[in-house]
């Protein structure tokens, strides 16, 4: 899912309709009391917290058991050098591709998020399966079916959307390749 408001709802939604572990990725505030303070409200639901920073050893104890991973993956990516770049809100973004490579790697279902606001106060969470069987796709075409879909729903619901989350903080260069479509 994207940084749409109230995103924080999406993990308590999955854990009242899944029967799964939840798994969230989350980015590590720099203030040290803030992201305690953010940890303990986002994991009071029974949510296990992965940092984005350490995901690979914290993800290790969970990796043989069921669960469902979520990420927030609307964020512009730390390394350029392993993004690709795709025509989002006709600029060209880059988008990390971490998320797809290892759905194809571990043949894990793919499921896209959105939370809308239909009043004031309410909010509902839709959850669509985007590919059952991810390794039939390339990391490429996964992602490139997030960016429709991300696209989509933003258009659809402008005002959900964090748009001050710094998304196009970089440009893009011939260097980085060509921008999919």
């Amino acid at each position: 899912m994207g940084h749409n408001f109230n995103w924080e709802w999406g993990n308590v939604s999955l854990l009242m309709h899944s029967q799964y572990k939840f798994l969230g990725v989350y980015m590590p505030l720099a203030n040290k009391i803030f992201n305690r303070i953010f940890k303990k409200i986002r994991s009071r639901s029974g949510t296990v917290l992965l940092s984005a920073h350490h995901m690979t050893r914290e993800f290790l104890p969970h990796r043989n058991t069921q669960y469902c991973l979520g990420l927030v993956a609307d964020q512009s990516p730390a390394n350029l050098g392993k993004a690709e770049w795709f025509h989002f809100f006709d600029r060209k973004t880059a988008f990390t591709m971490g998320p797809a490579k290892n759905a194809a790697k571990n043949n894990t279902v793919v499921i896209f998020g959105f939370i809308s606001r239909p009043k004031r106060g309410y909010y509902h969470v839709t959850f669509s399966v985007a590919e059952e069987f991810p390794t039939a796709e390339s990391a490429t075409t996964l992602t490139s079916e997030f960016v429709k879909y991300l696209e989509s729903v933003i258009k659809a619901n402008p005002d959900m959307w964090l748009w001050s989350h710094r998304r196009w903080k970089h440009e893009w260069k011939e260097e980085y390749g060509p921008v999919i479509q």
